[in-house]
């Protein structure tokens, strides 16, 4: 039986230098990280806040809220706000309006869009590469800078200050198009070759076999159509002037400039708010999973 020497014991003990190279890189890593959770949760919060302010305030009287406007927890927690918005204030109509609107407006924009994309993918005419061109310059031009042209369109063609005027302008728009067009640029045209053998046209073909492939793009399309009309107000603001067909974000603007009462009124403004948030907030947290890059799912199928 041999004995070990110290040096041979010694080399032994010592861990393998990559060992130690790549705990050094592990305890690297981990500080990254643990550094880079920390800048998100620092931009979240400085998202968050001021909706958190707003929750607050709403809860909060008049005077709370003008003398610590930036405060937390309510001194005295009082519903007198959101009670004011259901019986002084006409929430309800704006928000039927609203919904009525959005929902026609995001049907529209999903169904059109995905045709104009699909006539720019597939369909071989004249001039296809000029229009996709005019389409590509008109995501670069302001929409404020087409608000005025709108307003004078619609007095001349009649439907100034009604749900015409207000919806069919909103029903497609030129980024929606683009979205689906890159989308079934992805998929392959061997796909509806089978269709075309069988006898399915253009139309069919699109709706039976394309149109189901392209879900990711359909729901991300969905959602930034509801959020869009949902949030809009320049468009309303040059389409409607009758206090009936306020929206939420026309019916908050006057509560804001002071239409519909004196004083600040912050609790009532913030009340609105919150409520007009809810439901785009529920919508994403319910598709948050399906917003993807729009070419996955062509590659993919």
């Amino acid at each position: 039986m041999t004995a070990t020497t110290p040096a041979l014991a010694g080399a032994a003990a010592e861990p393998p230098r990559s060992f130690r190279r790549r705990k050094v890189l592990g305890g690297r890593a981990r500080t990254t990280m643990l550094l880079s959770y920390l800048i998100l949760i620092g931009l979240a919060l400085v998202y968050i806040y001021p909706f958190i302010i707003s929750i607050s305030a709403s809860f909060k009287t008049d005077a709370e809220a003008t003398q610590d406007a930036l405060g937390l927890i309510p001194q005295t927690i009082t519903f007198a706000a959101y009670e004011r918005l259901f019986g002084d204030v006409p929430f309800p109509l704006w928000a039927g309006n609203t919904l009525l609107i959005a929902t026609i407006v995001t049907v529209g924009r999903v169904f059109f869009d995905s045709l104009a994309g699909y006539a720019l993918s597939r369909l071989k005419f004249r001039g296809r590469t000029t229009v996709f061109v005019a389409f590509i310059a008109i995501l670069s031009v302001p929409g404020v800078v087409l608000l005025i042209p709108r307003f004078l369109i619609l007095q001349q063609l009649g439907l100034y200050d009604t749900y015409g005027g207000m919806i069919i302008p909103l029903l497609s728009t030129a980024a929606g198009v683009f979205i689906m067009k890159q989308f079934f640029d992805s998929i392959p045209v061997s796909i509806e070759e089978a269709a075309r053998i069988d006898g399915a046209g253009t139309f069919r073909t699109f709706w039976t076999i394309v149109l189901p492939m392209a879900r990711p793009a359909l729901v991300t399309l969905f959602i930034l159509s509801f959020q869009g009309s949902w949030n809009e107000l320049g468009h309303f603001i040059v389409s409607r002037q009758s206090p009936e067909l306020n929206t939420l974000t026309t019916g908050v603007a006057s509560l804001v400039s002071g239409q519909l009462g004196s004083g600040n009124q912050f609790p009532l403004q913030l009340a609105a708010a919150v409520l007009m948030t809810i439901p785009v907030a529920i919508l994403f947290f319910i598709f948050q999973k399906r917003i993807m890059n729009t070419t996955e799912g062509g590659e993919k199928g």
